[in-house]
């Protein structure tokens, strides 16, 4: 009946094989990223249309500005953060992704787990960044300069350096084991070390406040970052193999 005497005493089957290892499933990488960056880009692009030119004042300024722009542009505050809102989810499969993806790549070193992390990290903050944003814009909040005032600040906390932190873990996560293994192309990986060093560094705007400039950096150069490290990596070390001799020939 059986064909598999092995099967039938118990003893256990050799790990080792000669059969090619099949590329990671689930979404692609690259893709989710430039879902993650579209929308957030739409978000900004929706503000400033449907605001008549206008975007989020910074909160350090004065309470009457910061209120009346959510007092008179709910509803591009409310599209905005719908968008923002959707920018998240494909950020956080992201990194779940690229983690499968690197544990596939076998590489057994805490950067893959910092990097996922990170990218939820990254991915939760922006969302809650979101949410706090859209209870701005409702009219009921919105017509207590000081309830909104407060809340700008926690807005921008979560979406602006903390988001941003949460990024350069994340590229951190991904470039450092790239580098050591020649994942990816060596300036390519540098680029990321250095983007991640910006947006640690973003983190400073608690305290200093001209340092905010760090937060698009962090938050656009990541971005744009992780796009193109979606569509670089390798599947499989076996197509990591044939990149490397490709190279060297």
């Amino acid at each position: 009946m059986y064909d598999y005497p092995y099967e039938r005493k118990g003893l256990r089957m050799s790990t080792h094989t000669t059969t090619p290892a099949r590329a990671a499933g689930g979404p692609h990488p690259g893709i989710l990223g430039l879902a993650s960056l579209g929308l957030l880009i739409g978000s900004l692009i929706s503000m400033a249309v449907l605001s008549g030119g206008g975007t989020i004042t910074s909160p350090f300024g004065d309470t009457g500005t910061v209120a009346g722009f959510f007092a008179d542009h709910g509803f591009a505050a409310r599209f905005a953060s719908m968008l923002q809102l959707g920018s998240a989810i494909p950020l956080g499969i992201y990194a779940a992704t690229v983690y499968a993806r690197q544990q596939r790549l076998g590489i057994r070193v805490p950067g893959p787990g910092i990097g996922l992390f990170g990218g939820t990290a990254a991915a939760i903050l922006l969302a809650v960044s979101a949410i706090i944003t859209w209870t701005q814009s409702q009219p009921v909040v919105s017509a207590d300069p000081e309830l909104t005032h407060a809340l700008a600040y926690a807005s921008f906390a979560a979406g602006g350096f903390a988001h941003v932190l949460g990024l350069g873990l994340l590229v951190a996560g991904i470039a450092v084991p790239a580098l050591l293994l020649r994942l990816v192309p060596t300036w390519f990986a540098w680029v990321g070390l250095v983007i991640a060093v910006l947006a640690e560094l973003s983190f400073l705007t608690m305290v200093i406040e001209p340092l905010q400039v760090l937060i698009p950096i962090g938050r656009f150069g990541s971005l744009i970052w992780l796009v193109a490290a979606g569509f670089l990596l390798p599947e499989t070390r076996h197509t990591e193999s044939r990149q490397t001799q490709g190279a060297r020939a």
